[in-house]
C-alpha cells in the first residue's frame, strides 16, 4: 500500500470511528435518564433513513468501511429512536 493510499485509508477510518462512536454517549444518556424528550423523532428517523441509503450504497461499491460504519450507526440512531418512543409513551402514560 503506498503512503497516499494508506492515509487516506487511516483518515477514512479514523473518522468512520469517531462519528459512529458520537452516538453512544447519546444512547447512554437516554438510557440513563429514561428520558428522550430533547431528542427530535423526526431528526433521528430521517437521519436513519439517510444511513439505510449510505449502507445499501456501501453495498453496491463494495465498501466494507463504509457498510460497516454506517451500519453500526445505523443501530444505535434506531437504539435513540426506539428509547424515545418507549420513554415518551411511558411519561404520556404517567401524566395521563
Amino acid at each position: 500500500m503506498d503512503p497516499t493510499s494508506w492515509t487516506i485509508t487511516v483518515v477514512g477510518s479514523v473518522s468512520a470511528v469517531l462519528t459512529t462512536a458520537a452516538f453512544v454517549p447519546q444512547v447512554v444518556r437516554v438510557w440513563r435518564l429514561r428520558d428522550a424528550r430533547d431528542i427530535s423523532f423526526s431528526t433521528f428517523a430521517i437521519f436513519s433513513v439517510g444511513l439505510v441509503g449510505w449502507v445499501v450504497y456501501g453495498v453496491l461499491v463494495v465498501s466494507v468501511p463504509i457498510v460497516a460504519a454506517n451500519a453500526v450507526t445505523l443501530g444505535l440512531a434506531l437504539a435513540i429512536l426506539a428509547l424515545k418512543i418507549r420513554f415518551d409513551r411511558q411519561a404520556t402514560a404517567t401524566t395521563h
